[in-house]
């Protein structure tokens, strides 16, 4: 991260919307909106975002089988494939 381009006031993000959304496509790094001194927003590119989301919800899938798997909530994987093909044929 570079502070000086990468943290602009708000004021900054009002007179120039369009330059600091092109640039944030254009080098998909964010830019961290402050106002009174403090940070409050940040501008992402789409895809950048996107892929956050992804991992986010990767990660929630792995939290989640782990715990199943804790429980004992598992089967093997003939048992699995069995079930499938009596529901599939």
């Amino acid at each position: 991260m570079n502070l000086s381009e990468d943290i602009k006031p708000i004021s900054y993000l009002k007179s120039k919307t369009a330059e600091v959304i092109n640039r944030v496509n254009e080098n998909q790094r964010s830019v961290i909106i402050t106002q009174n001194g403090e940070a409050k927003a940040v501008v992402q590119d789409i895809k950048s975002y996107e892929n956050l989301q992804n991992s986010l919800n990767l990660l929630k899938l792995i939290i989640h089988s782990e715990k199943e798997i804790e429980e004992g909530k598992v089967q093997e994987h003939s048992e699995m494939f069995e079930e499938l093909e009596k529901k599939l044929f």
